[in-house]
């Protein structure tokens, strides 16, 4: 298995992208089934690879996580078996509190140093950039970079450099899986000279290779420097692509050995106003997703298939392969059955945590958002409470309980906690999408029926996913009993729907007085008018944990990242510029307050 993260499939040729140069993705459609409906689970980074090992959803259920104990591991049930499993990866989550249990199920492991803000390189005196939220990160990758000088430093080659390696002591041997993962071609988009020098481009600009996760707010020519950046780092994935696809070639190894060329999810490059992933609704350019397999079993190359598949899919794939059988908490299908005709899905889940829950039949996708604007109730189950870098707060646990088990955790309770979270998807309203007519999701539908059919398929993906209560409450969908017009939402929530599709405007476009958009929240937060405007439109900002992260931004600031619409920004820019800012206090009040007014110099 080659494994890349934030592989966007519309830049791909075998997917009709005609303007980036990678030769080997060409070549690898020619040699295996090219898969036309992928898509994604569980997101983003880690429960899409929680997936991977355990063949089934997890994103109802909890956030970004490590494996549970309850949890079945296809690598380990493959190592259990007498099977090799060997994982050669750059992947930095993997080596963070919340996917320390993953490399682990392998019988061996490398990682290769350096992606992103892996703290790999220590240099006590560099400076870190002013403002930047994600500084710490930034300034470690600088230093990173500074020990990749060349193509071989880089940490994709070493990668893939430590397949080849096992590949080439292992090519005679039989039983064994390996799994080559690059972090690449996720951001930062850093590549050497000549894969830059494939996209000759004028751009006078900043440096810019990594995008915040927010809305597009840069000119034009900076938002196409970055999409030749990411295009660099494409082509340099497809030529370590062509180094395995080259060893296959020389050792003949397609007699009897299967290729998987897959993904996680997508990386949005300006479509729909946006950068990145997570703090917008999951589009299809994030969701739908490359996937090629080369099964030895089947013998089929050079054709495509347009049956719905998903990440899911992947473990039973493998497990069979081996001619193992399945866990029975596997909810994916053996891609073999699929192509034979066997097996077919009928709708697609997929979505994040706490985001929209979604579903597509694969010509409509439903993205469906919550009926409250709270975003509640919201719960976590989990016998492992990490976050993605570090371990849960003792507050975050103080009101945990024992849950009742779920049909999946073996007999085991969780610990069931409340969580609360800034990104909120009640901003964007629930989205119904034609995809064949509409496949740049511009045009959301209201359609009565439509939405019924889809909310049906949602609910039964929930049910067969054993979801929680809390689930079907925030979401205001049935837990027993069918779909009725009654939990419809796309009609109710067009107008939001309607500002999902909306670039946020310059700070300009907004009314302003002493104070507006351009005010720091933590200073509005300080006069009782300000704070009594932001409790009516954005109550949210009241939750003790979400103002120590925002306070220093701005609310305009904030909207780039987190989902606020227009109209409430109208709202809140007109009531704070209407206010009169208090009056000043002479000295002989400050001095009768206790204060050292009267001391000036």
């Amino acid at each position: 298995m080659i494994m890349f993260d934030s592989l966007n499939r519309h830049f791909l040729p075998p997917y009709g992208c005609d303007t980036i140069i990678a030769p080997n993705f060409q070549r690898l459609a020619e040699r295996t089934v090219t898969f036309d409906n992928c898509y994604a689970g569980s997101l983003p980074c880690m429960p899409a690879r929680r997936e991977l090992h355990t063949g089934r959803y997890n994103f109802l259920h909890r956030s970004w996580g490590p494996l549970e104990p309850f949890d079945d591991s296809m690598p380990e049930q493959l190592r259990q078996a007498g099977i090799h499993t060997h994982l050669t990866s750059d992947h930095p989550h993997y080596w963070e509190d919340g996917g320390a249990t993953y490399h682990t199920r392998y019988g061996t492991w490398e990682f290769h140093r350096g992606q992103e803000g892996d703290p790999w390189k220590a240099v006590v005196d560099e400076p870190t950039g002013p403002g930047n939220p994600r500084g710490g990160m930034r300034r470690q990758d600088k230093i990173n970079r500074r020990y990749m000088p060349t193509e071989a430093d880089h940490c994709q080659t070493r990668t893939f450099d430590g397949g080849l390696e096992f590949l080439e002591t292992n090519v005679d041997a039989d039983h064994w899986f390996l799994q080559i993962e690059t972090f690449d071609p996720h951001e930062p988009f850093f590549s050497h000279q000549a894969y830059k020098d494939l996209y000759p481009h004028s751009y006078d600009g900043p440096e810019f290779d990594w995008p915040e996760y927010r809305r597009v707010t840069e000119p034009e020519d900076q938002v196409r420097h970055a999409r030749y950046e990411y295009a660099a780092l494409l082509s340099m994935c497809d030529r370590s692509l062509g180094r395995v696809l080259d060893f296959m070639d020389a050792h003949a190894m397609w007699d009897d050995t299967m290729l998987i060329v897959n993904t996680d999810h997508g990386f949005l490059l300006g479509e729909h106003g946006w950068w990145a992933k997570v703090v917008q609704p999951w589009f299809q350019e994030l969701v739908h997703l490359p996937l090629f397999c080369w099964d030895p079993r089947r013998r089929q190359a050079g054709v495509r298939s347009d049956a719905l598949v998903q990440t899911i899919d992947l473990a039973p794939t493998l497990i069979n392969f081996f001619g193992l059988q399945p866990p029975a908490d596997v909810q994916g299908v053996d891609l073999a059955a699929v192509l034979d005709g066997d097996a077919r899905r009928e709708a697609a889940l997929f979505g994040v945590h706490g985001g929209h829950v979604n579903v597509t039949d694969g010509r409509y996708a439903y993205l469906r958002g919550p009926r409250r604007s709270d975003n509640a109730p919201l719960e976590q189950y989990t016998l492992m409470p990490t976050h993605m870098r570090g371990r849960w707060s003792v507050d975050e646990l103080t009101d945990a309980e024992l849950a009742p088990p779920f049909g999946f955790t073996k007999g085991l309770r969780t610990l069931r906690t409340a969580r609360s979270t800034l990104l909120n998807p009640y901003a964007f309203g629930t989205l119904l999408f034609d995809l064949e007519n509409d496949p740049g999701q511009l045009n959301p539908l209201v359609d009565d029926e439509l939405e019924q059919r889809m909310a049906g398929l949602l609910v039964e993906a929930l049910r067969a996913s054993d979801a929680p209560a809390s689930q079907y409450e925030r979401l205001g969908l049935p837990a027993e009993g069918p779909v009725t017009s009654e939990h419809l939402l796309a009609r109710e929530q067009a107008g939001r729907a309607a500002d999902a599709v909306v670039p946020l405007p310059p700070l300009d476009d907004f009314t302003a007085g002493t104070y507006g958009l351009h005010t720091p929240i933590v200073e509005l937060l300080a006069v009782p008018a300000a704070a009594a405007v932001i409790a009516e439109h954005l109550p949210q900002l009241h939750q003790t944990e979400l103002i120590t992260a925002v306070a220093g931004t701005s609310i305009h600031e904030l909207a780039a990242s987190v989902p606020i619409p227009y109209r409430t920004l109208a709202a809140v820019a007109d009531d704070l510029a209407s206010l009169t800012p208090p009056p000043l206090k002479d000295d002989h009040d400050q001095s009768q307050n206790g204060r050292a007014g009267t001391h000036r110099p």
